[in-house]
């Protein structure tokens, strides 16, 4: 069975009730092309209350999860919790996440992987720095990313492999 088209949209670290509302009532009146899964990212804080505001058609993903069940893991969030308040995706491996908080690919593979065993969807990320890119790395960059997802997925309907360069955020420059 072929995937349907896929559009996420990932809010980093923006957002407030109203500006959220705002974005839900534009979603809402759409119209949404029914052969495309839409995906919004939102931060941790406001899962619950974009789920609770969005049609169940558009689906909610959590911005990062640990690896394990619960713990003493301060500010991080589990995988039984983004399922609690009613989200059924994660965004893991993210270049912030890789380039400002130093997640190994090691450890985003660990997270796929523990995610998928949880019951989550997964959106993860690969893309190269623009030095890296420059210096003809970004296939070995990649398929180095890549592998360490791939040697952790169990189903591999239940992922979207999302390609952002670093060198292409904010930026303006398209990636090609």
């Amino acid at each position: 069975m072929a995937r349907k088209f896929f559009v996420g949209g990932n809010w980093k670290m923006n957002g407030t009730k109203e500006s959220i509302d705002k974005i839900v009532e534009f979603l809402s009146a759409g119209p949404l092309d029914p052969n495309t899964e839409v995906v919004v990212g939102c931060p941790a804080i406001y899962m619950d209350y974009v789920r609770t505001k969005l049609p169940a058609s558009i689906g909610v993903a959590a911005q990062n999860c640990y690896k394990a069940e619960k713990g003493a893991f301060t500010g991080e969030t589990s995988a039984a919790m983004i399922k609690d308040v009613g989200c059924e995706w994660v965004i893991l491996g993210h270049s912030e996440r890789r380039n400002v908080f130093g997640e190994s690919d090691q450890l985003v593979g660990e997270k796929v992987g523990f995610a998928l065993q949880s019951g989550l969807k997964v959106i993860p990320c690969i893309g190269e720095l623009l030095e890296e890119r420059e210096a003809g790395k970004t296939t070995e960059v990649c398929f180095r990313q890549l592998k360490a997802i791939a040697d952790n997925v169990s189903d591999w309907s239940r992922v979207v492999i999302a390609y952002e360069p670093v060198w292409a955020i904010g930026t303006g420059k398209t990636a090609t």
